[in-house]
């Protein structure tokens, strides 16, 4: 019996990978294709925590343009995409989200890129 606790024990205490690993190992060896709902509760409150954690896509927002406000407008075209008179009017009103649903990488890039002219960039 006490094994059989210690066994729950390690299945409770598993971390997302760790439960995908083992759902693709019954499912390869033994032929056993664990239910969705299965893995879900053998992964616990835990795992459910780190898929929360793992964002994977990000918003860009500018907060204000800064002292540099000219910069700041033909960078926001540059990165946008936008004319002129909308880059002007983007960064006129903000805070303003600048791009949505960015990789963290691409996130941080624009940032700095905005940073280095001034401007005071959040990523959410």
């Amino acid at each position: 019996m006490a094994d059989l606790k210690s066994f729950a024990e390690q299945l409770v205490n598993l971390t997302v990978k760790e439960v995908n690993e083992l759902a693709q190992i019954l499912k390869d060896e033994y032929g056993i294709e664990p239910a969705a709902a299965a893995v879900a509760v053998a992964a616990g409150p835990a795992a459910a925590a780190e898929v929360a954690e793992e964002k994977t896509s990000f918003d860009v927002i500018l907060k204000e343009a800064g002292g540099q406000k000219l910069a700041v407008v033909k960078l926001v075209k540059d990165l946008t995409g936008l004319g002129l008179k909308e880059a002007k009017d983007l960064v006129d009103g903000a805070p303003k989200e600048l791009k949505a649903g960015v990789a963290k990488d691409e996130a941080e890039a624009l940032k700095k890129q905005l940073e280095e002219v001034g401007a005071v960039v959040e990523i959410k």
